[in-house]
């Protein structure tokens, strides 16, 4: 029977700028779980981009470069849906164990391993494409506990991968999976991943692979072994220009200035997927060469829950497994996204409660 605190330990976000603002707290109340919620113990939480945007408020239109250039500037509304409150608990990535059900649950039961994607869609008539984001809009897996909608969660129990591994992989993977499934990726399809080594790069790769593609990759030198591991056939070094008219999908979450140069690599009528803009999200692209050959861009950051649990299925078979470099406390969490930021390590790194 498991004990439930009235208090937890974790990082709560107090505002907009730099590693200051994520302060320890260890007298946080254990949230509650209401009506159609279930109470998790969190077992691991992967460290994302994401987090680090919306810690620095990159997500403001007021934000112009890419995400080494943000300062600590006067942003109000730096979150994925506007202006965030503050105290808030970050922690987009979620492996976690059921210890409590809101009234009316009774599944998934109790002890049940747990996972949830970190965009969680809850659509409607007027805006089908509407969601709200674990550890932006509401509290997330930053701490010991955390409060999630039953019908958003998915029961990892079975699944052959370790809490660590499953903790790596919503964020991260389920963009990539979006990112190829919006993009109706095929096997024999040439496809060019450009972020390669990062999270979602290395998740795309690995993921494009197991489907049957081949997966041209662009990652700095000292990581394309791990690209490699990962199923690429070839590895281009950063900032290398691709040839032209060379893959029929490209999966992008760069950004920047080499989104011509993508464009121009794309065969008539090729589909690129984009997700992410680390490298800046102002871009230039010239417009014939968009649409004087049907080049299709899709826009992913909306998914459903049938499309995640495509993933969740794979995780459950054991049929891809994320790279974890290395793994921190939580209280290290500013030490973990320094880390992150330097690019030093490629795939994942995770942080336990």
């Amino acid at each position: 029977m498991n004990t439930i605190p009235s208090t937890m330990t974790g990082v709560q976000l107090v505002g907009h700028g730099g590693p200051d603002k994520l302060v320890w707290n260890e007298a946080i109340p254990v949230p509650e779980p209401g009506q159609g919620q279930v109470l998790v113990k969190v077992l691991a939480a992967g460290v994302n981009n994401t987090d680090i945007n919306t810690r620095i408020g990159w997500y403001s239109a007021d934000v112009t470069g890419s995400t080494d250039e943000v300062e600590d500037e006067d942003i109000e509304a730096g979150g994925w849906g506007g202006g965030l409150d503050f105290p808030r608990i970050q922690g987009g990535d979620l492996c976690g164990e059921i210890v409590a059900h809101g009234p009316g649950i009774t599944a998934p039961p109790i002890g049940a391993h747990v996972t949830c994607q970190t965009n969680q869609p809850i659509p409607t008539d007027d805006a089908p494409t509407r969601f709200h984001a674990i550890g932006s809009e509401f509290d997330g897996a930053f701490a010991e506990y955390c409060v999630v909608d039953e019908d958003q969660l998915y029961d990892v129990s079975k699944s052959p991968l370790t809490d660590i591994e499953i903790g790596a992989m919503p964020c991260a993977w389920g963009t990539a999976w979006n990112l190829i499934s919006r993009s109706s990726v095929k096997a024999g399809e040439r496809v060019f991943v450009t972020g390669a080594s990062g999270g979602v790069g290395l998740a795309a790769v690995a993921i494009a692979t197991h489907l049957g593609a081949k997966v041209t990759a662009q990652a700095s030198v000292s990581k394309a072994d791990a690209v490699r591991d990962a199923g690429a056939i070839e590895v281009i070094d950063r900032g290398e220009i691709p040839a032209e008219e060379s893959f029929d999908v490209w999966i992008d979450v760069v950004g920047g200035s080499q989104w011509p140069a993508g464009i121009k690599a794309l065969v008539p009528g090729g589909r690129l997927a984009t997700s992410g803009a680390i490298a800046g999200p102002i871009v230039e692209a010239d417009l014939r060469d968009i649409y004087l050959r049907d080049i299709t861009i899709f826009g992913c950051s909306f998914q459903s829950l049938d499309t995640f649990s495509g993933l969740v299925e794979l995780i459950n078979r054991g049929a891809v497994r994320p790279l974890v470099s290395k793994t921190y406390p939580l209280k290290d969490i500013a030490r973990a996204q320094k880390d992150f930021a330097s690019k030093k390590y490629p795939g994942k790194l995770v942080l336990i409660p």
